[in-house]
């Protein structure tokens, strides 16, 4: 069965579709929804059979699997993170919600969750209200990884029909939030004492860390 293609206000995000789209999720499914940067697609965190099924979709190996958590905010995160160093947490604060993902050591509680021995986690807040309400409504965070393109000219896909056309046979429902972006988010490594810039993506690193 084809997946549901739902519009969903960027802005001001329905109540009804975002409780939709969290039944969808609770029930297993797995979502492409938009963020600050890119198209992004997600199970929820705590539903080992949806994260397997999200692995077989991107080709991962769940054994290598390095995924982001979508978070709602700050508190949210120290469920799943190591104690967080002031000078940390003051970048957290500054940078987020933003086009940012940091890498940081993971709590005792992911390895349980998802089954497989992770040091560190990736996460991220986006400055983008379908998927920070989503993740509010469903009390976990969404593990999630960006859709990429074939073509090797573009690397992201932006129209969320293209994407839905890609994608329809695999997933459960496609969030069309208006166009997205096609530049992927800041990756920065904050569990050593120097931090590390992965990658320079939207946002400014500089004026953050």
């Amino acid at each position: 069965m084809a997946a549901e293609l739902l519009k969903i206000h960027p802005q001001n995000p329905e109540g009804r579709k975002v409780a939709h789209v969290v039944d969808v999720l609770r029930k297993g499914g797995i979502v492409i929804y938009p963020t600050d940067t890119i198209y992004g697609i997600g199970c929820d965190l705590m539903n080992r059979k949806s994260i397997e099924r999200l692995c077989r979709i991107m080709d991962i190996k769940p054994q290598k699997l390095d995924l982001s958590f979508i978070c709602n905010d700050l508190s949210h995160i120290s469920e799943y993170v190591r104690k967080i160093d002031t000078p940390v947490f003051k970048i957290l604060k500054k940078a987020l919600p933003g086009p940012y993902t940091f890498i940081l050591e993971s709590s005792s509680k992911v390895p349980k969750i998802l089954d497989v021995n992770k040091r560190t986690v990736g996460i991220r807040i986006p400055a983008h209200n379908i998927p920070l309400d989503i993740v509010k409504l469903l009390g976990n965070p969404l593990i999630t990884s960006s859709i990429k393109d074939d073509d090797v000219i573009k690397e992201y896909t932006t129209d969320p029909e293209e994407i839905y056309e890609d994608f329809k046979n695999d997933v459960d429902l496609v969030i069309d939030g208006g166009p997205g972006g096609n530049v992927p988010s800041s990756v920065i490594d904050c569990t050593n004492e120097e931090i590390t810039i992965i990658r320079r993506g939207l946002g400014d690193v500089d004026k953050i860390i």
